[in-house]
């Protein structure tokens, strides 16, 4: 099964700079795992204590997936996942 893994900026230090990476599981936690089997160091920058970190979002095919199953969202192959870490910022 092959899922494109949209990396963002900040965690391709773990990917070697790669914007996609391909990955594979029946859910985002298997996916997840997987990419750690591969990538490591990245999965603890996404989940935390089993669940997804509070300022990362992630996407399945443009959805939030917050809104499906959290992190035990089923996946399929073909599915794009994007990860885009939460900004804060403006003017003082």
């Amino acid at each position: 099964m092959a899922i494109e893994v949209r990396i963002p900026t900040i965690l391709r230090q773990y990917t070697d700079g790669q914007k996609a990476v391909d990955g594979s599981g029946g859910t985002l936690a298997e996916l997840f795992a997987d990419l750690e089997s591969r990538h490591p160091g990245i999965q603890a920058r996404i989940v935390d204590d089993g669940k997804l970190r509070r300022f990362v979002n992630v996407y399945l095919n443009d959805e939030d997936v917050r809104f499906v199953d959290g992190i035990e969202t089923k996946l399929t192959d073909g599915d794009t996942i994007t990860i885009l870490p939460a900004v804060a910022g403006g003017m003082a």
